[in-house]
């Protein structure tokens, strides 16, 4: 049985995620900045902000050696670039970048002692394409694709691998947000908001979170190395 740790694992994507690797006969550890309403089945969960360097560190102590590392927690902002602040933009890095940065240090060292383990970064489709209104959300995405390349590389030809995924709009609690933003700044109705959403995927909709869970279960069960998913209705 492997140790699996998936970050802002008891919600949205990291929910469906922690949920179906317990479902595998995993052990699953959830971090979170709170604890989840009611209890996930199979599923410790665990509070850790992945922003800061010492609980990171502490946690990862606490737990051990980590098999499966799914680096999956994240915020956003929407706003355009005259009007982001650096507060925003210090926000989307702290979270989305450095977390991953600080839980993927944390793991990698042991992984590759063993010669074996599994790091997966969910990142976004804006990490590839950009977007308007989302400059901190998009930069801090981009550098989490590269920190994979980069781990992908150094450890390459090791029983280790790192992969990244990259969805469009998941339906999750922070899009709901979105679609609620977009609903009031225009004027339209909610349904109507999501439409709008979901006319700027390829796939002309919003992803559901068991779609990407899937997804992130399937290149644990590889040994792909480097691969970069984009969940956007394309052909792969």
């Amino acid at each position: 049985m492997s140790l699996a740790v998936v970050t802002g694992g008891t919600r949205g994507i990291g929910r469906a995620v922690s949920l179906r690797l317990a479902d595998d006969g995993h052990d699953v550890v959830a971090l979170a900045t709170a604890m989840p309403p009611e209890p996930l089945p199979g599923v410790a969960a665990r509070i850790c902000d992945i922003s800061d360097e010492d609980q990171v560190v502490s946690v990862f102590c606490d737990i051990g050696d980590v098999d499966i590392l799914v680096n999956n927690a994240g915020v956003a902002s929407s706003n355009p670039l005259a009007r982001t602040t650096l507060a925003e933009w210090e926000r989307c890095l702290a979270v989305n970048a450095t977390g991953s940065f600080l839980c993927a240090r944390a793991v990698i060292g042991a992984m590759l002692r063993r010669d074996s383990g599994r790091i997966v970064t969910v990142a976004s489709s804006a990490a590839v394409e950009g977007g308007p209104y989302i400059a901190a959300y998009a930069a801090s995405k981009h550098a989490v694709l590269g920190l994979m390349r980069v781990v992908a590389a150094e450890v390459a030809g090791t029983g280790v691998t790192a992969n990244t995924v990259c969805p469009t709009y998941v339906r999750t609690d922070m899009t709901v947000a979105t679609i609620a933003n977009i609903s009031a700044r225009t004027g339209v109705s909610l349904s109507d908001a999501e439409a709008k959403l979901a006319e700027t995927t390829p796939h002309n909709r919003i992803i559901e979170v068991a779609e990407v869970a899937e997804t992130v279960l399937g290149v644990i069960a590889t040994d792909h190395n480097g691969r970069e998913i984009l969940l956007d209705g394309r052909p792969s």
